[in-house]
């Protein structure tokens, strides 16, 4: 699956992340955020760069990951605007100077859009294999009413397959964007 998003070539990709902006755009859970986590596209994942300018244009207040420093492998969200600076993480991955401005845990946020390698319809995602996301979003496996963020998984159409292993810690989204189509997940919420 790496390969194949690798692949795309630098058309393909744009034009898939201007879709997937336009289809989200008009999405109740885009809508209604006023806080918005997102990431940085690296090896191929699909680039949420067009839809963040939307946010932004929106008045939407716009996070990054940046990694925990005391609780092992988990994420928290810097917020982040056009032209803040960024410093790589100790994976090399740019991230927001953490001073600038207090890091949020994912629960301060309306919508956080996570990367994958692959999904499928039951909101199962592969990720690049930390368990980053499912730490970070281990809370909502036990919650019942409350559920915020809501998680929505960006990709490639061609990320798509039949069915995936689920492991007790995975925690899974609440839908996918493609270039094609929004991929809900129905679940039964107790």
């Amino acid at each position: 699956m790496r390969a194949a998003r690798r692949a795309l070539d630098a058309r393909d990709q744009h034009l898939h992340g201007l879709a997937v902006a336009r289809l989200l755009c008009s999405q109740p859970s885009f809508l209604r955020a006023r806080s918005v986590g997102a990431y940085l596209a690296a090896d191929g994942e699909l680039d949420p760069a067009p839809l963040i300018a939307l946010a932004v244009a929106a008045g939407k207040r716009c996070f990054l990951p940046v990694l925990h420093p005391f609780a092992g492998p988990a994420l928290w969200f810097c917020e982040w605007r056009p032209g803040d600076p960024l410093a790589p993480n100790r994976y090399a991955i740019p991230e927001p100077v953490a001073t600038r401005r207090a890091p949020q845990p994912a629960r301060a946020l309306d919508l956080l859009l996570v990367p994958l390698v692959a999904f499928d319809d039951a909101g199962n995602r592969l990720g690049m294999g930390g368990g980053y996301y499912d730490r970070t979003l281990a809370y909502l496996r036990v919650r019942r009413h409350w559920r915020r963020p809501r998680v929505i998984g960006l990709a490639h159409a061609l990320q798509r397959v039949a069915s995936l292993p689920k492991n007790a810690w995975d925690v899974p989204v609440d839908a996918v964007v493609t270039e094609r189509t929004v991929h809900r997940v129905e679940r039964m919420r107790e």
